[in-house]
């Protein structure tokens, strides 16, 4: 599995450790990625979703899982995020048909 945000698109980066006697070697630096479960009210369940601490706290920010989706452009979505925008949406205009 990629460690990777799928909102913020995080992933691991490289660079060295220094010692005291400047010896150097390569290391990485690996996102902060929690495993989350947030509720969708459009499809009514909770989705699990690999995010980082600053992906998580940019859903809340704007207003929850389905807010962040439907108002972000798709270029800057990841595949799987892309899905799930695709599921809200087709589960929001079946609703309003009902309705």
């Amino acid at each position: 599995m990629a460690k990777r945000c799928i909102i913020t698109g995080k992933g691991a980066q490289s660079g060295n450790n220094v010692s005291h006697a400047n010896n150097k070697t390569r290391r990485r630096f690996l996102p902060n990625l929690q495993v989350v479960s947030l509720l969708s009210e459009t499809l009514g369940t909770t989705v699990t979703l690999r995010l980082s601490s600053r992906g998580l706290r940019t859903i809340e920010h704007n207003g929850g899982l389905d807010a962040f989706l439907l108002s972000t452009p798709n270029g800057k979505l990841s595949c799987e995020a892309k899905r799930l925008k695709k599921r809200i949406k087709g589960s929001a205009e079946k609703a309003a048909v009902k309705a």
